[in-house]
């Protein structure tokens, strides 16, 4: 019988810990600021649990409860989650101070993390087996006492299991019978298999189906599997699942969350989400990767800039008849889009489509073919249009003669000066960089010169202060990114290069590409060609849809604020 076909599981629980294990990942770092904004993200998607922090145990999770508990974020749709140990060894759950912060939250639930891997008991907490019980068992039901809910984290359950599954299987039962209404099974080092997982959730759920208690998972990704296995723990019995958007967390991270719940609505036919929200899903995965600026995967199921991408020509000719051919998932119930790219490897299909993705009709085959070859050859040598939107539209409105031609650039010249160990005999750091530009627009022609700290600053300037008599739209566009890419590498410094430019107005981003024997060479014609995809779209009040290129609104606020891009990439 098909998964699909089953029925789901009544009040199923969908568990975030972003805040929390998402936090451990390298080099991400939330400030009480972050973690209510993600907090609102999250609840706006519809998780039925947040797990805030950890009250009590850093300076930040406490002013983060404090926050929440005077109404900083006010939830509709999930429940605050504060996440805690044990009590101490040897000590009341009453006299605990952690314990006491967990009851003093505010939060009307609180996971606790217990051990469960005999060996951990001995080694990491240095007590016996019975006292750890007893650990547990006090602190559930101290807490369940003072009117909280209670879940409890098995912390390295499957590996204990392995080696000691009675052990294991008591601390679920001791954890049900003091009052907990959900066991969680924590693979926390990520090494599990969907098989195995499978199993040892399956025999949990059968020995205890005498407590009444709900079993959860809770899966790292070292294995690649977490997804998977979380899947295989639900198949198995589970009825929570726990996970982070993005999947983040420590080392390769946790279940990616989006990805879990979309599995089981649109795969298994559950609704677990309120109604609509899994259509934000992209949106929402995509402005908290924007307050935690640790970006998402673009090959990230669901909602990853690439997850509906089409680059091979055969793929586009299916497409072309009917986009399910190679989607298994209509894009848009998710909130993402389809996206065309064109490459080398595109056919003619691949050109019609992406073409009626930006408004051209390209239905004529003999038009359409000879777009197709222009592309080819101008990938072989060295061009790139996957990314490049803006000059593959400047493109094909050479080849259909619709491109106004709003400047023309007779003659440009680099001059840089620079000194040993970068510092000017003035006393002044850095080299000087000088860029003239004589160019013709609205029938003026102007001799112009830019300076900047290196030469696409110094174009930029020059461009920018001849265009703008004629054009004062300019002074809205700001350089936001600047790529470089050496190709043919065995040639040395005489290789050809590739630059990829990416420019705002503050409302739409763009991206072009140039290539030339040398970076200025390139980094000019991905800068020319920024102005005059800019102007052009000024100039007809065309707003590309950022979102269909996998841009929430959060990014381009980050990317047009990006001011100093322009300085840094100057310097190239």
């Amino acid at each position: 019988m098909y998964a699909q076909l089953r029925p789901a599981p009544a009040d199923f629980q969908v568990f975030d810990t972003t805040l929390r294990d998402g936090s451990q990942q390298e080099g991400l770092n939330l400030s009480v600021a972050d973690k209510l904004a993600i907090t609102a993200l999250l609840d706006e998607l519809g998780v039925g649990f947040i797990e805030g922090g950890w009250p009590g145990a850093n300076p930040g999770d406490t002013a983060y409860f404090a926050a929440m508990a005077e109404g900083a974020v006010r939830l509709t749709n999930a429940q605050l989650v504060a996440f805690g140990f044990t009590r101490r060894v040897g000590m009341r759950a009453a006299d605990d101070p952690l314990t006491a912060a967990l009851r003093d939250s505010g939060a009307p639930v609180v996971c606790l993390v217990a051990k469960s891997h005999d060996r951990h008991v001995q080694h990491a907490l240095r007590t016996t087996l019975e006292e750890n019980l007893a650990m547990v068992h006090d602190t559930v039901s101290h807490l369940r006492a003072g009117g909280q809910r209670v879940f409890v984290d098995c912390e390295h359950f499957f590996d204990g299991y392995r080696e000691n599954r009675a052990y294991a299987l008591q601390v679920v039962r001791t954890a049900a019978e003091a009052g907990a209404e959900a066991v969680i099974l924590c693979d926390t080092n990520g090494g599990m298999l969907p098989p195995w997982v499978g199993e040892i959730v399956a025999d949990t759920v059968r020995e205890t189906a005498d407590l009444g208690i709900r079993i959860g998972i809770h899966a790292h990704n070292d294995t690649g599997c977490a997804v998977a296995n979380t899947l295989a723990a639900v198949d198995a019995g589970a009825t929570h699942v726990q996970g982070t958007v993005n999947g983040y967390g420590e080392r390769t991270g946790n279940a990616e969350l989006v990805s879990v719940v979309a599995n089981l609505e649109l795969k298994y036919g559950w609704s677990l989400l309120p109604p609509g929200a899994l259509r934000e899903a992209t949106r929402l995965a995509h402005a908290i990767a924007e307050v935690t600026n640790v970006p998402s995967s673009g090959r990230q199921p669901y909602v990853g800039l690439s997850s509906f991408a089409h680059k091979a020509g055969l793929h586009a000719s299916a497409i072309k008849v009917d986009p399910n051919l190679y989607q298994h998932i209509d894009p848009a119930v998710v909130g993402n889009d389809m996206r065309m790219l064109v490459s080398d490897m595109a056919g003619r299909a691949n050109i019609q489509i992406k073409g009626s993705e930006l408004g051209f009709d390209l239905s004529d085959r003999d038009l359409a073919a000879r777009i197709t070859d222009q592309v080819k050859g101008r990938e072989a040598a060295g061009y790139t249009y996957e990314s490049a939107d803006a000059s593959f539209e400047l493109l094909l409105r050479r080849e259909l003669d619709q491109l106004p031609e709003y400047f023309d650039v007779a003659s440009w010249r680099i001059f840089t000066q620079g000194f040993p160990g970068g510092v000017h005999p003035a006393g002044e750091l850095d080299s000087d960089t000088e860029c003239t530009v004589k160019l013709t627009a609205k029938g003026v022609t102007q001799l112009v010169v830019g300076e900047g700290n290196g030469p696409v600053n110094a174009f930029d300037q020059a461009l920018r202060n001849a265009l703008t008599p004629a054009y004062p739209v300019v002074e809205e566009f700001e350089l936001t990114d600047y790529r470089v890419r050496i190709l043919d590498q065995g040639h040395g410094t005489d290789a050809t290069v590739r630059v990829l430019i990416q420019t705002s107005d503050g409302r739409r981003l763009w991206t072009t590409v140039g290539v030339g024997q040398n970076v200025v060479e390139a980094s000019w014609e991905a800068l020319s060609e920024a102005y005059l995809y800019g102007l052009l779209h000024a100039d007809h009040g065309v707003t590309p849809d950022a979102r269909a290129r996998g841009l929430a609104d959060a990014d381009l606020e980050r990317f047009t604020s990006a001011a100093s891009a322009t300085e840094h990439a100057g310097q190239a």
